[in-house]
């Protein structure tokens, strides 16, 4: 089947109007989305009465004005559920591993724990291990500081009370400094690990983001304590930060 000029342009302008609510805060007029499309106002109405019948948007009763629908959001869902992060994210980390000459990974929130789905070596000659497949306690690593930072309080505090396991004498332990650590974390955008899980071991790490916004995995580069030191901490972070907004990107975010 071949699509006439009329019908392509059809479909580019429902699209658009797709495009445009999802990115309104909220709800849009008819009015709204032709000015900001460059449409007719029946045109928009038309379209948006098309997509409405089959679910990609919504009308509320009340003042008129349009939505996504829950097509969208399952449609959205399905796409996601798709998408493999390894894959997706291990261009970004080799590139990564390359510019910091440190071990890069990326993980997601397992059974409470952190675990590295996918991690590539940097060209130092002292490697620090293999780590994927292997889970970490959220409190003692970077990234997984930061998948806690993300967390309701509610599931920070479960985990305090069933207990924190102090690795080295730089773990955090207690509620009060681990509250204080996440709220650090999610001020300064990424996520610092000196020696908490591993003595000999430091990391940095940032933030993956959903096409919703949500924290859904972490970045980190890590490696030997006597090359991974505090005063490299604004290179890293914000290597691992553009690092994690690539991959965001990827997976359907908005770019910052």
């Amino acid at each position: 089947m071949t699509l006439d000029g009329n019908a392509v342009r059809s479909v580019d302008r429902a699209a658009a109007l797709l495009l445009a609510l999802g990115e309104s805060t909220g709800e849009a007029g008819v009015t709204e989305l032709a000015r900001r499309l460059g449409l007719h106002k029946s045109t928009a109405s038309r379209l948006l009465a098309t997509l409405q019948k089959r679910g990609l948007v919504e009308q509320d009763e009340e003042s008129g004005k349009y939505r996504l629908g829950l097509v969208v959001i399952r449609l959205a869902e399905r796409a996601e559920s798709t998408l493999d992060l390894r894959a997706i994210a291990m261009p970004e980390l080799d590139r990564l591993a390359r510019t910091t000459r440190e071990t890069t990974g990326i993980g997601v929130l397992s059974d409470d724990a952190f675990m590295t789905v996918a991690q590539a070596d940097g060209p130092n000659l002292v490697a620090v291990g293999d780590w994927t497949g292997r889970g970490a306690p959220l409190h003692s690593v970077a990234a997984g500081k930061v998948i806690l930072s993300a967390m309701p309080e509610r599931d920070v505090l479960r985990l305090v009370k069933r207990g924190l396991g102090r690795y080295t004498d730089r773990t955090i332990t207690q509620l009060e400094p681990l509250l204080e650590e996440l709220a650090r974390v999610r001020r300064r955008g990424f996520a610092t690990a000196f020696g908490e899980y591993d003595a000999s071991l430091n990391a940095v790490a940032a933030p993956v983001h959903d096409a919703r916004g949500g924290v859904i995995a972490a970045v980190d580069v890590w490696g030997p304590a006597y090359r991974v030191t505090p005063g490299r901490v604004p290179e890293l972070a914000q290597a691992a930060r553009e690092t994690a907004a690539a991959v965001s990107v990827r997976l359907g975010a908005t770019p910052a």
